[in-house]
């Protein structure tokens, strides 16, 4: 038997394909099928089967996609709702892949029609559990994504409640020696005290999870809805589109427009600069958002852009432009590309350039904007005077930025910032702004 994990760095996303004696399943697989299909050839296999553990939320499935390819059969909770072709996968059903099982346990929570996996092998002892968003390595996932959107909708302090009982009722009775797969690791929005190990088990669980610990329910309640990160506008997008099946991968990116070199942008159309933020600052077009390509690129175009939204997409050059095509469709956001295009020789704006002494001097003379997350701000203000706007509200909250002061951007690293920047800059002229980026280290450390 082969247990193979697929692990998308970018969206902290685990995949999985087990085979066995010929024939492959994959669990919750990302939106380019063609690591399943290369895996499948490698070993002389056939995909047989694709199983969901939930209508995911933070990427794009391509479990219809690899139905339609090979003919595998798509196995889900009846409780998702979905409008592809599948067979209900829920308590007491399970998978025989020629000699051993895959058992189906409904455990809610997460979302309302989560499951998970337990695999059992020729002895008919089982060894394995994929867990999908319901366990990781050190937590357990966010129940607050699902109030608005799939086929059944419930509030956070109920699916919290739902989780507790799914825990200790069904994760927890398990034997301890079995491995977890979980469908995400660190850095992954979908739970918010991740470990940087990508497998465990139930044993090591019980022992090191906060949420696996003894409390009451109410406690477990009060712990798992607060300070849970930001959830991106793409979220609930997400749900619905893979609850009905995206399109095929490789013709979905391909159909997507390059723009001639000096093409017009269109006014009001934004335009998704991905190139590094010293290029960008050099030069660029008027307004242009630039979110560079990076380890988390999906999740912040996914934050700052509305899954309605069109946009142009702008690299470096042709290779970076369909890398950042191919990112833009892991979350579904292929179909929001207007155009992709290079950098074209009418451009002309640049960025303003900050003296770091003059506001190390006189910080009171700025008005300055932290932009890190809340959980962050929380923790607590590098600039005790600073205007709090985490860069996923920003575009909506310009007007309540003064312009009576030059305007300066921080956020921990830089990233973030560069982003911030450029998007105020795009709509306020009256004053320069200016991004303290990596130099807010210096401000960290003293504290």
């Amino acid at each position: 038997m082969v247990i193979h994990q697929f692990y998308d760095k970018g969206l902290a996303h685990a995949s999985y394909a087990i085979i066995r004696a010929g024939k492959m399943i994959v669990i919750d697989p990302a939106r380019d099928p063609q690591p399943y299909y290369d895996f499948a050839q490698q070993h002389d296999a056939d995909i047989v089967g694709v199983i969901e553990t939930h209508p995911h939320a933070d990427f794009v499935s391509s479990h219809l996609e690899i139905h339609q390819t090979t003919g595998a059969v798509i196995y889900a909770s009846k409780l998702t709702g979905a409008s592809y072709p599948h067979e209900s996968f829920d308590d007491g059903d399970a998978i025989q892949l020629n000699d051993i099982k895959l058992k189906a346990i409904n455990t809610p929570g997460h979302s309302p029609d989560s499951i998970c996996i337990v695999l059992e092998d020729e002895n008919g002892v089982s060894t394995a559990i994929f867990t999908g968003d319901t366990l990781f390595v050190g937590d357990v996932g966010r129940p607050d994504l699902r109030e608005n959107v799939g086929n059944i909708t419930a509030k956070k302090e109920e699916l919290a409640r739902q989780l507790y009982h799914s825990t200790r009722q069904k994760i927890m009775t398990l034997p301890k020696r079995m491995v977890v797969y979980p469908a995400h690791g660190p850095g992954s929005l979908c739970g918010k005290n991740m470990s940087p190990d990508l497998q465990s088990t139930i044993g090591r669980e019980l022992m090191e999870n906060y949420a696996l610990q003894a409390m009451l329910e109410e406690e477990f309640v009060k712990i798992l809805t607060a300070d849970q990160p930001f959830a991106p506008v793409y979220f609930g997008y997400d749900v619905e589109l893979n609850k009905k099946g995206a399109p095929a991968f490789k013709a979905s990116i391909e159909a997507i427009g390059k723009a001639e070199s000096d093409s017009r942008v269109e006014k009001n159309v934004p335009v998704i600069d991905t190139r590094p933020k010293a290029e960008f600052r050099k030069t660029h077009l008027k307004g242009a958002i630039n979110l560079q390509d990076g380890e988390k690129f999906e999740t912040w175009l996914g934050s700052i852009i509305k899954p309605n939204e069109l946009v142009y997409l702008m690299a470096d050059n042709e290779a970076a432009l369909d890398i950042a095509i191919k990112k833009a469709a892991k979350i579904g956001y292929e179909q929001n590309i207007k155009a992709a295009m290079l950098l074209p020789g009418y451009a002309e704006e640049r960025s303003a350039e900050l003296d770091f002494d003059a506001f190390k001097a006189n910080p009171e003379n700025y008005t300055v904007i932290d932009v890190r997350n809340w959980s962050e701000i929380n923790a607590g203000k590098i600039f005790e005077s600073a205007l709090t706007i985490p860069l996923p509200e920003l575009r909506d909250r310009l007007n309540e930025i003064p312009t009576n002061k030059p305007i300066l951007v921080h956020c921990a690293a830089g990233y973030r910032s560069a982003a911030a920047v450029s998007i105020i800059a795009g709509k306020i002229h009256a004053v320069p702004v200016y991004d303290l980026g990596e130099a807010i280290g210096q401000f960290m450390v003293h504290s």
